[in-house]
């Protein structure tokens, strides 16, 4: 530590102190250093601020009244940045007036399995997508002076065992699949706070990683922020500040292990670390004590009402039922007890109390100045009641159109537990079934913060459309939707599998031991279903509208080996439909580095485009040469190989309108080359090639039975497919392996 004359003895004891939370929800200060105490908050949708006197980490008590904004799951599907930064910037709004220097959100874990039950915090099953929508949020918050602190870093997948369990994931995986997100959102938006997870990676805790908290996070990525970690994660505080973390939370002044470890001057240097950062996040946060950040709670409520209609995937649409007519009303039955009691967020420390909250039904009879007919149906315990159901039935068979109501109740999802099924509840399907037989023209409005399958009921069902969490405003937005104030342009953020066992992570999920194999490597969600050609009850990307598109004059250009860009893509998109509309229009490419172990085509960019009736836009998308990479365990880096691709311009993963080949250039790295490269592999290295020849040419050349080979096709094919290592182990064959050991550390072979 760089001491100075004027420092005060008792200064490494306080910068110990900054380690560590001075509660559940602040930080220490320092006035030595002018550094203020830093007040943290959930959550990711809304804010959870508590009092003093009964905090907690787990959403049980009570908090401050506060907007509860549309959960991620809700917001992914609006496929909208620009809406998504919108909601950032007025949660920011929220948290600077109430003091709040950080928020404990976006949450950024890829939706390995839809049993987890803290999906609904989470965005997107594709790690591109996850990192370009968490990065709006980002944005948002902190354009209003508050820090977003993304969570949790990293492969945190799962409820189950989630203190202790190892989550065993390749490099590739590890690299492609659960750090690209991460990766997108610190180098696009920079978060001045990130949130290590509580699990193992690879048999070493998040928050104790110095591979994950500094080689990759500050030294790959340059993040200059603030590492705290979750509440409770850290085990050894020592370990995890040489680690990289800088805040432990909540945090124990009373733990002699940080003062010790400093009064010993073993972590001056983190302890200065820490300090810096810190002092750069109060600066970061710091506010005009001129500006009261007064909050209009009405407009956010407006804001939340619009994000939840235009984030509503409209999943089935037949006969064209929906928009419902203006006097539908008067012939409407509506049913469902979550109709009267509305599912509109998780379970866990993202729980709001919100200020107001609007049932669908109470938004129904505002709409139209009368109720409708109302029938709960079921009952949200799963207890089948056989007197609702008949009160159900006939409500429904007198009924012109039956508004039904079903999804999760809150006990089936929740922080710190995971689901068992993917299924609706047994009696609210049994109440579908029922209506079923008298009234064929049920709509069916879904409320869950995780995929159901509808494999069992989509067909006695003609409209079926996906809310996810609405938030606090949940029931404007359903009746804005089904009425046609607002035409629904949600897509699917993750796919809708017909089975769980379908699913890639079925038989590894939760893994048992305290470890979990993430075996399905690099096929998470549409990339298994596609390399697999399975069907899917509903595909990644997809959401019909009450109007359509029409897309044309695609044009694909590569652009040349040393340009960042390396595609160059554009297509007209038109609303050819009798209503105004947002079309969702996403770019796949697939074909580069074409394997068994390459993905058929990945999401490399998305834009949401409003038209009028009649109206086109020609859309340009530029693809980075970032992004067309892969990673490679080889080379312990991203590589781009280039060649012949295929970009494919759709409506979903499934849904591909267009595609046009490209050939774009190669930038290739050269890969490592071992005694264990094979023939083939050296001969493909030009430079290599051209030394192993000499030194087989000073040597006699290849001889005998080899030689021979090496004229066949198939025995040829065989030669070169055998590493250098065991070539030299054939006769004929003129290297030894010494001769290898030096050819791999770059020497000609003087010897001869």
């Amino acid at each position: 530590m760089r001491y100075t004359p004027d420092m005060p003895a008792s200064l490494p004891a306080q910068l110990a102190a900054l380690t560590t939370g001075a509660d559940y929800w602040t930080t220490n200060p320092l006035p030595e250093i002018g550094l203020r105490a830093l007040r943290l908050a959930d959550g990711p949708h809304g804010l959870r601020v508590q009092d003093d006197e009964n905090p907690d980490h787990l959403g049980i008590g009570r908090s401050e009244k506060a907007t509860c904004f549309p959960p991620a799951v809700t917001l992914a599907s609006s496929w909208d940045p620009a809406l998504v930064q919108e909601v950032g910037s007025a949660l920011g709004r929220e948290a600077r007036s109430k003091g709040v220097d950080m928020v404990l959100g976006p949450g950024m874990n890829i939706k390995r399995s839809p049993l987890c039950g803290r999906n609904f915090e989470y965005l997107s099953e594709d790690p591109f997508f996850t990192g370009t929508m968490a990065a709006a949020m980002i944005r948002g918050i902190q354009s209003e002076g508050v820090a977003a602190c993304v969570k949790h870093f990293a492969v945190n997948n799962q409820e189950t065992d989630r203190l202790r369990v190892s989550a065993d994931v390749a490099p590739r995986a590890l690299r492609e699949i659960y750090l690209r997100g991460f990766e997108i959102a610190v180098r696009d938006a920079n978060p001045w706070g990130v949130m290590a997870s509580y699990n193992r990676i690879n048999g070493v805790f998040a928050s104790e990683n110095a591979w994950l908290l500094t080689s990759v996070l500050r030294d790959e990525w340059g993040y200059d922020g603030v590492v705290v970690s979750d509440w409770g994660a850290v085990h050894d505080p020592v370990a995890a500040l040489k680690a990289g973390l800088d805040l432990r939370m909540p945090g124990r002044l009373e733990d002699p292990r940080i003062g010790k470890a400093a009064a010993a001057e073993e972590i001056d240097r983190e302890l200065e670390r820490t300090a810096i950062r810190l002092k750069l996040l109060a600066d970061r946060t710091s506010r005009d004590a001129a500006d009261p950040g007064d909050v209009d709670l009405d407009a956010h409520h407006r804001l939340t009402r619009r994000a939840a209609a235009e984030s509503a995937v409209l999943l089935k649409n037949e006969q064209a039922t929906l928009p419902l007519e203006p006097g539908a009303m008067k012939r409407l039955a509506v049913i469902g007890e979550l109709a009267r009691s509305p599912r509109y967020q998780g379970a866990g420390s993202s729980a709001v109390n919100p200020v107001r909250v609007v049932s669908a039904l109470d938004a129904l009879k505002e709409r139209s100045g009368r109720s409708p007919r109302f029938e709960p149906g079921y009952r949200l315990d799963g207890i089948h009641d056989e007197n609702l159901v008949t009160a159900a039935v006939a409500a429904a068979a007198a009924a012109e159109t039956v508004v039904l109501f079903l999804g999760l109740p809150p006990e089936f999802e929740s922080e710190g537990r995971d689901r068992k099924d993917i299924s609706l509840p047994a009696n609210q399907v049994a109440v579908l079934e029922r209506l079923a037989a008298v009234n064929g023209r049920i709509v069916v409005v879904l409320s869950n913060g995780s995929v159901v399958t509808t494999a069992g009921w989509r067909d006695n069902a003609v409209s079926i459309v996906e809310f996810w969490l609405t938030g606090q405003a949940h029931g404007d937005s359903v009746a804005d939707v089904l009425f046609g104030d607002v035409n629904p342009s949600g897509k699917l953020a993750e796919t809708i599998p017909v089975r769980l066992e379908d699913t890639p992570s079925f038989l590894d999920f939760p893994g048992e031991g305290g470890h979990v194999l993430y075996g399905e490597g690099i096929f998470v969600g549409y990339r298994y279903f596609d390399a697999r050609n399975m069907p899917v009850d509903y595909p990644f990307g997809h959401g019909l509208s009450y109007t359509t598109f029409e897309y044309s004059d695609l044009t694909v250009s590569g652009r040349e080996a040393d340009s960042p860009i390396a595609i160059i893509v554009s297509v007209r998109v038109k609303n050819t439909g009798v209503c105004a509309g947002a079309e969702v229009v996403q770019v796949y490419v697939g074909g580069i580095q074409e394997s068994p172990s390459t993905p058929v085509r990945e999401l490399k960019a998305f834009r949401k485009v409003h038209l009028e009736p009649g109206e086109s836009a020609m859309l340009t998308f530029e693809l980075s040469r970032e992004e067309l990479g892969h990673y490679s365990t080889a080379m312990d880096e991203w590589i781009y190989d280039g060649g012949p691709s295929t970009v494919y311009l759709g409506a979903s993963s499934r849904d591909l309108r267009l595609s046009a080949p490209v050939d774009v250039p190669a930038h290739r790295v050269a890969r490592p080359l071992t005694v264990w490269s094979t023939f083939g592999e050296w001969q493909n290295d030009p430079e290599a090639h051209a030394r192993l020849a000499r030194l087989i040419e000073n040597r006699g050349g290849i001889r005998g039975r080899m030689a021979d080979l090496l004229e066949d096709e198939t025995g040829r094919a065989s030669v070169l497919s055998f590493p250098l290592r065991a070539l030299v182990e054939f006769p004929g064959f003129p290297v030894e392996l010494d001769d290898v050991e030096l050819l791999v550390s770059g020497s000609d072979h003087p010897k001869t």
